[in-house]
């Protein structure tokens, strides 16, 4: 499955610095507001060791790791849900977005220019949130007289209602829905996101934007995890992952540790994100190549099946399975087997993720 993720914040806290950082790209990182108008993607493979040792397993002809797309969204401001800032069509590029990476500027630089004279996280965050539910409340209000008008005819659509007058109510409390006490079943929430694709229900991670001392103030950074508790959030410099790029990779694991961060801004996100969203990987080897699959927890083995192509979920038998660090500790495929490591599963297995599969089906 592909997975997306959309940055966001106001203008000038970072984003397009961080952009660059995270897809090794070189778009303009401007010190004035909307310097990002349409939106930049970069896809990003996620460094997975575990494909490195399967290659050389199996003499692997190709190594092919999941990945994430991340965009590059123009920066919010007030009144981006009425069209301020040409935030109508900002908003509509997140609509597409799996998840948000909310950035907020953490940092004091006189010659970093901010919407507001002064900077403040707390109203920072504020702001994108309140536009972020003006914007779903106005879908909400859209749709709600329609499908009124549509239950009385119907009365299957009556519990839709119900759910979408509760949304609407905690939207008018202007209060996310990510952050509220909303208690939809999957096929509320499904068909919600159908519907009205709203902006709230995504699940958000707080990115906040740090200078060097930032990284290992943890009084500072207490403070901040205060702001959107029980969301996540991690604390990344900007400018410092951009210092990173010039280097090779034992400079980078020095100068990072000379910090007292032990990963890198893309590794940080990418696992945050994961962890946001719900997902894991599980892994397919063999002669022609090694990869890496992206599915959500909790998913069976036909649906992880049909992530690699429709007609293996429908036309799944079994799962032959081993797990990663019993195929590696046997040495061989052929060894794991000897020592009874590699099992067949059915149709109710749930994906774990060491997982090391091949699909058996019949199309």
């Amino acid at each position: 499955m592909s997975v997306s993720i959309g940055i966001v914040g106001l203008p000038n806290v970072g984003k397009s610095t961080l952009f660059n950082v995270l897809t090794n790209n070189n778009i303009l990182a401007a010190n004035y507001p909307f310097a990002t108008i349409e939106p930049n993607t970069g896809t990003v493979p996620i460094a997975d060791g575990r494909l490195d040792v399967l290659a050389d397993l199996y003499h692997s002809k190709k190594n092919i790791p999941a990945t994430v797309t991340f965009i590059d969204i123009a920066g919010l401001v007030a009144g981006a849900s009425k069209g301020e800032g040409l935030g109508n069509q900002f908003l509509a590029n997140i609509r597409n977005c799996n998840a948000i990476a909310h950035v907020v500027r953490a940092f004091d630089d006189p010659n970093v220019t901010h919407v507001d004279e002064g900077h403040d996280p707390n109203k920072d965050i504020d702001v994108i949130n309140t536009e972020l539910v003006l914007a779903d409340l106005q879908s909400v209000e859209t749709k709600l007289p329609r499908l009124e008008k549509e239950a009385k005819a119907n009365s299957k659509l009556k519990p839709m209602m119900a759910v979408l007058q509760n949304v609407r109510t905690i939207l008018d409390g202007g209060t996310p829905l990510s952050s509220s006490n909303l208690n939809l079943s999957e096929d509320e929430a499904t068909w919600l996101q159908k519907e009205l694709q709203l902006l709230t229900m995504k699940p958000v991670l707080y990115v906040f934007n740090v200078d060097e001392s930032g990284l290992i103030d943890a009084a500072k950074q207490d403070t901040l995890k205060k702001l959107v508790a029980p969301a996540e959030c991690l604390f990344v410099s900007a400018k410092l992952e951009h210092e990173l790029q010039s280097l090779d990779a034992p400079d980078r694991k020095e100068l990072l540790e000379s910090y007292g961060v032990s990963s890198s801004g893309l590794d940080k996100l990418i696992t945050s994100a994961y962890s946001a969203l719900g997902l894991q990987s599980y892994l397919t080897a063999g002669e022609k190549e090694v990869r890496a699959w992206t599915i959500k927890k909790g998913a069976t083995a036909p649906q992880a099946a049909g992530v690699i192509h429709g007609d293996f979920e429908k036309g799944f038998i079994a799962a032959q399975i081993v797990d990663y660090d019993d195929l590696v500790g046997a040495g061989s495929e052929t060894a794991a087997k000897a020592a009874g490591n590699v099992r067949t599963e059915g149709k109710t297995y749930v994906m774990r993720p060491g997982d090391v599969v091949e699909f058996r089906f019949n199309v």
